[in-house]
C-alpha cells in the first residue's frame, strides 16, 4: 500500500475507535434511541444528493436494519447501561467471528483450519469476558450488547445483495432507512415532549459528539475505507481493523478512567488475537476467495 493510504487506514480506524468515547459522551444527553437516530439522520444527508441505488427496497431495509440500526442501536443500549467503553470496542469487532460462522452455515463457505483457530481462540475470550459479567454492569446489558456483532454479521452476509453499486450511496440510503424507524421508535419509548426537550436544550459538546459521529465517523469514515476496499484487497486492508478496539480502549482509559480487571483484559486480549488470526489467515487463491471474507467490514462506532 502506498504510505498516504496507510496513513489513511490508521486514520479511519483511530476514527472509529475515538467515536466509541463520542458515543459514551453523547449518551449522556440523549437516550441510545434519539442518538442512534440523529446519527444516521445525520449521515443520511447525502440522499439529497446521491441517487438511491439499483436495489430493491426490501434488501435496502433489510441490509439497513441488521448491518445499521440493529447494530447501533444494540451498541448504544449496552455502553449506556453500563458495558464500559473499552470492552465494547473488542466485543462489537466479534463479528468477524459470527461473520465466518454464519457463511459456513448458510453458504457452506467452511473456514480454513488457522481461521478455525482463530474462531476458536476468540470464543475463549469472550468466554472469559463472561465471567466477569455482573461485577460493574448487568448480564442484560451485556446480554444485548451481544446483538450488535450477531446483527454485524448478518448485515454483512446480506451486503451481498448489493454488489455493482457504488457504496457512497448505498451507506447513505441505507442511513436514511434506519434514521426513519429509530425517529419512530424514539417518539413512542420516549414521547414527543421528552424527545423535542432533549433535541431543544442539546448542548455544544452533544452537537459536536452528534457532528462526529455522523459526519465524520460514520459518513467520510466509511466512504474511506470503501475506497481503501476499491483499490487494494480486502487482506491488505481490513487487518487495520484491530487498531480500533485498541484505539477504543486506550481513550476509554484516558478520558474516563476505564480499568480492566486480570481475567477481563486477558479475555480482551485473547478476542483481539483470535480476530487477528482469522483476518491475516492466509486466504485462498485469486477466484477461490469466499466473498464471506471480503465482506467482513469493521466496527463504525
Amino acid at each position: 500500500m502506498k504510505p498516504a493510504d496507510v496513513f489513511l487506514a490508521v486514520l479511519v480506524a483511530a476514527i472509529w475507535g475515538l467515536a466509541f468515547v463520542a458515543s459514551r459522551i453523547a449518551l449522556d444527553e440523549f437516550s441510545p434511541e434519539l442518538m442512534t437516530a440523529l446519527r444516521f439522520a445525520i449521515a443520511a444527508l447525502p440522499c439529497l444528493l446521491v441517487p438511491r441505488p439499483k436495489v430493491s427496497w426490501p434488501i435496502l431495509i433489510s441490509i439497513s436494519f441488521t448491518l445499521f440500526l440493529g447494530q447501533f442501536l444494540a451498541q448504544a443500549y449496552g455502553i449506556a447501561h453500563g458495558v464500559p467503553v473499552g470492552l465494547s470496542s473488542v466485543i462489537v469487532q466479534s463479528q468477524a467471528l459470527f461473520t465466518i460462522g454464519f457463511a459456513a452455515i448458510a453458504f457452506r463457505e467452511l473456514p480454513t483450519a488457522r481461521q478455525t483457530a482463530g474462531i476458536v481462540i476468540a470464543a475463549i475470550g469472550l468466554l472469559m469476558i463472561c465471567g466477569t459479567v455482573g461485577y460493574d454492569f448487568s448480564v442484560g446489558a451485556f446480554a444485548v450488547l451481544m446483538v450488535c456483532p450477531i446483527s454485524f454479521a448478518i448485515g454483512n452476509l446480506l451486503l451481498r445483495r448489493a454488489q455493482g453499486v457504488r457504496m457512497f450511496d448505498l451507506f447513505a440510503w441505507l442511513c436514511l432507512v434506519a434514521a426513519i424507524p429509530l425517529f419512530a421508535l424514539t417518539l413512542v419509548v420516549h414521547g414527543p415532549e421528552a424527545t423535542w426537550h432533549a433535541l431543544w436544550h442539546m448542548s455544544l459538546t452533544g452537537l459536536v459528539c452528534m457532528l462526529c459521529l455522523g459526519g465524520i465517523s460514520t459518513s467520510i469514515a466509511y466512504w474511506l475505507w470503501g475506497r481503501l476496499l476499491r483499490d487494494y484487497t480486502a487482506a491488505q486492508v481490513v487487518p487495520f481493523a484491530l487498531l480500533v478496539p485498541f484505539v477504543g480502549a486506550a481513550a476509554s482509559s484516558i478520558v474516563f478512567g476505564e480499568r480492566f480487571g486480570p481475567l477481563r483484559l486477558s479475555g480482551m486480549v485473547i478476542v483481539v488475537c483470535g480476530i487477528a488470526i482469522m483476518l491475516l489467515s492466509k486466504r485462498p487463491q485469486a477466484g477461490t476467495e469466499p466473498a464471506a471474507s471480503k465482506q467482513i467490514l469493521p466496527e463504525i462506532a
